[in-house]
This record gives C-alpha cells, structure tokens and sequence, in this order.
C-alpha cells in the first residue's frame, strides 16, 4: 500500500447480523470481508485493519424517508461514533440484499448475503465520489 492509499470499511447494519466490505482508494473496488454480531467486534476490524473510513449503510425507506430510523441503528451509530475518530459517511441501502442475493445466485448463506450487501454499498460510494 502506498502512503497515500486509504482503507474503507463498508458496513451493511443488520439486527442480528452487520455484514463487512473491504475496499481502499486506489483501487475503488469493494470485496466483501466478513460477518459480525457486535459493534465492538467493528472497532477491532478498524484497528486491526487500520481502516481511513467507514462507509455505512443508511436504512432509507422506499419513498425516501430517512427519519425512521430504527432505534437499534440510532444506537448502533450513536455506539461507533464514540469509539472512532474516522470519517464515517452514510450510504443509500435500499434493495442492496436483494442486489446481493443476485450476485450470489443462491441464498447458500445469510454470512455472503450480508457481506455482499456491505460490498455493494461501499461499491456505490466508490462510484458516487469518482
């Protein structure tokens, strides 16, 4: 890596389950990483990982409305943004699982789904900032 190259976590927020993306800014390509359960276990990724930015996904309803919120994201993003001291950026969700089980071609696991779906959306950032 070069010492101008940043690392991006991308971050599919599930209730039971936060699927993780790779990806970094020479390449503007995500790869899906792994599946977690806690929001602690993702400050141990930053670190370990040495991650620039956090690309998180923003569950927005079909119409567009961003207010509704579930409490259990509120809480989620409330917990990463005290722990971090990186830029954390929010990212349209919508229809990415769906998207994911596309590019999987079977629902084999909910893991790739959710880690699929976490390369999708720091996908579509990449392509929103080039």
């Amino acid at each position: 890596m070069n010492y101008s190259e940043k690392k991006y976590l991308g971050v599919d927020w599930g209730e039971k389950r936060i699927g993780l993306a790779l990806g970094d800014s020479e390449t503007k390509l995500a790869s899906p990483f792994c599946v977690v359960k806690r929001a602690d276990e993702i400050i141990n990724i930053i670190k370990n990982e040495k991650i620039d930015y956090l690309i998180i996904g923003q569950p927005i309803k079909m119409s567009g409305a961003k207010d509704n919120f579930t409490e259990g994201f509120k809480d989620f993003l409330r917990y990463i943004k005290n722990k971090i001291n990186i830029p954390i950026k929010l990212v349209d969700e919508r229809l990415t699982s769906k998207a994911a089980d596309a590019l999987s071609g079977t629902k084999k696991t909910k893991a790739s789904r959710d880690s699929l779906a976490a390369m999708l959306i720091l996908q579509s950032y990449f392509d929103s900032v080039n």
